[in-house]
């Protein structure tokens, strides 16, 4: 049995994403989510790693840009009360919750194209998720909880194009 050090296990996670997500595309998403989940129970995970919280919004942090600009890891950091848009994603992604409470609510377009909240899941320490490119999966993370959180998420594009390639906005 070999012991796995602090660097060695986000260096682990890492490996078995990019293991992941160079796999065929049926099913990537939830074999990058699995990856991801075998390593959100590791307390030193992120040791070392600088992931602070901003006032103002949630903030990413790089963890992983591949180099041929395939994938990206980032790290959200969550205060209270703080959210992402409404939006669906174009390009695949995984994410799981490596500490606190998010809330994840799923939405539909109503009869004038404006998004409605159908269902709301929590997605406490150890949950993940995963989803396809497609305009028609709406939805929103927040943190409702009381104190932070931090998530792992991996996009299918490289970092240098988050802005204009993962999200398709919805509403603020």
């Amino acid at each position: 049995m070999s012991f796995i050090g602090p660097r060695d296990s986000l260096s682990a996670m890492l490996s078995a994403i990019a293991e992941a997500a160079r796999s065929d595309l049926d099913g990537r998403p939830a074999r990058v989510a699995a990856a991801i989940g075998a390593y959100l129970d590791r307390p030193d995970l992120l040791a070392g790693q600088e992931c602070p919280c901003s006032a103002e919004r949630y903030v990413r942090h790089l963890l992983h840009a591949d180099p041929a600009g395939a994938y990206a890891v980032v790290a959200l950091a969550w205060r209270p009360g703080q959210m992402s848009p409404v939006h669906a994603h174009r390009t695949w992604c995984a994410f799981g919750v490596y500490s606190g409470l998010l809330t994840e609510g799923y939405y539909a377009p109503d009869a004038c194209g404006q998004p409605v909240q159908t269902q709301s899941l929590l997605r406490p320490a150890g949950a993940t998720c995963h989803g396809p490119a497609d305009p028609r999966l709406i939805h929103r993370l927040a943190n409702l909880s009381s104190g932070p959180a931090l998530s792992i998420h991996v996009y299918g594009v490289g970092f240098d194009r988050f802005g204009q390639d993962v999200n398709l906005v919805y509403a603020d």
